[in-house]
C-alpha cells in the first residue's frame, strides 16, 4: 500500500508517470524502508496490465460501487396524522442552556 500511496503522491505532485526512483525518494523522505522487490513488482504489474493508471482507477471504482456501502438505511418518513407531529417534535432537540461551569480559563494551560 505504501508504494501505491507514494505513486499517487508523485502524481499529485505533478509527475504524470512516476518512476521507481520517484517513489523511492518520496518514501525515503518519510524514513520508510523500501523493499526493492515489492516496488519492482508493483511497477511490473502496472506495466503488464496494459492499461493506464487512470483506466485502472476507473475500473476499480466501478467494482467498488458494486459492493455498496454508505451509511445505514434511515427509517421512512412519517405518513401524516398525529404521529407526524409527534415524530417531528421528538426529533427536534431542545437547545441546551450555557452554564457558568463551561467558562474555563486555559491561560495557564498553554504555558510551558
Amino acid at each position: 500500500m505504501r508504494y501505491v500511496a507514494a505513486f499517487f503522491l508523485a502524481r499529485l505532485g505533478g509527475i504524470d508517470s512516476p518512476t521507481e526512483d520517484d517513489v523511492k525518494k518520496i518514501l525515503a523522505s518519510c524514513d520508510i524502508e523500501v523493499d526493492s522487490e515489492r516496488l519492482s513488482k508493483f511497477f511490473s504489474d502496472l506495466k503488464s496490465s496494459g492499461k493506464s493508471v487512470d483506466d485502472l482507477m476507473e475500473e476499480g471504482a466501478s467494482r467498488m460501487s458494486a459492493l455498496g456501502g454508505g451509511g445505514a438505511a434511515s427509517g421512512g418518513a412519517p405518513s401524516g396524522g398525529e404521529g407526524a407531529t409527534e415524530a417531528a417534535a421528538a426529533a427536534e432537540p431542545e437547545p441546551e442552556e450555557e452554564s457558568e461551569e463551561s467558562d474555563v480559563e486555559f491561560g495557564s494551560f498553554f504555558d510551558f
